[in-house]
């Protein structure tokens, strides 16, 4: 089980240190166990020791804070890494140093930070998606006259075996009509 001074010696070594610095596996457990323990032993002596069960009450509280300001640095220095592993891709740092509960936290965001980071990507990408959409590479199979598309504007003429970038929509028209069919096999 740990105790109030191997608590407070492992959140100075957190505090001053850039890694994440290495915990026992059962850590929380442990830590669980220790304010179990305290508790039981506040609540046990009643005023007979009024001293000392003020002075316990006191390092349970202390522990507690230390506790929380510890999984504090500790969270701050899992973002940074999150930050690390998506801009660069490498994730193992410090992580054997994580504790299981962070390991799954850890995991979790990169993943969340890498879909928004494909979010992102498709969003600047879907407008030249549109555009190559909105229009396809045909070649002809036939001479074609001169044509109105939708939009009015005239298209064309076109001689059998020349290439043109049409109007996804007309393009369509074309190749059903058996006039033209698509270069990239569509």
């Amino acid at each position: 089980m740990i105790g109030y001074n191997e608590l407070y010696e492992i959140l100075r070594k957190e505090k001053y240190s850039e890694p994440l610095q290495p915990l026992p596996k059962k850590f929380i457990q442990e830590f669980k166990e220790y304010l179990d323990e305290n508790r039981e032993t506040g609540s046990s002596k009643k005023d007979l020791f009024a001293d000392s069960i003020a002075k316990s009450k006191k390092q349970l509280e202390n522990a507690v804070s230390i506790f929380r300001e510890l999984m504090l640095k500790r969270k701050r220095k899992l973002l940074n890494l999150v930050f690390v592993a998506t801009e660069t891709g490498i994730m193992k740092r410090d992580y054997e140093n994580m504790l299981p509960v962070e390991k799954e936290v850890f995991d979790s965001m990169v993943k969340i930070f890498e879909k928004g980071d494909k979010e992102v990507s498709k969003i600047l990408n879907n407008t030249d998606e549109k555009k190559q959409e909105e229009n396809k590479m045909i070649i002809f199979k036939e001479d074609i006259d001169q044509f109105i598309d939708h939009n009015g504007n005239a298209i064309g003429p076109f001689k059998s075996s020349s290439l043109a970038n049409l109007n996804a929509e007309v393009a369509k028209i074309l190749v059903s009509g058996g006039k033209a069919s698509f270069v990239d096999g569509d």
